[in-house]
């Protein structure tokens, strides 16, 4: 997924993993948190709806993911 993030701008900021969570608004259980850094809000959204994205998310993340939180989205 990385070779595509590039090509719209994207970066990964911080990716840990997580041994015990304190406080949450979710039922989700978090055990992984990662931040995906673009140059604008245009950029993310194409990144997002790209085909070739998609196909990865759909083939490695989909797969292995029981569920995601999106703790926030800026500009």
């Amino acid at each position: 997924m990385t070779p595509i993030l590039k090509s719209f701008g994207g970066s990964f900021g911080y990716d840990f993993k997580i041994a015990e969570v304190l406080k949450t608004k979710t039922k989700n259980n978090i055990n992984r948190v990662f931040t995906i850094e673009f140059p604008n809000e245009s950029a993310m959204n194409k990144f997002f709806n790209d085909p070739a994205y998609i196909a990865v998310k759909n083939t490695y993340f989909d797969t292995s993911v029981d569920a995601k939180t999106i703790i926030a989205v800026y500009e």
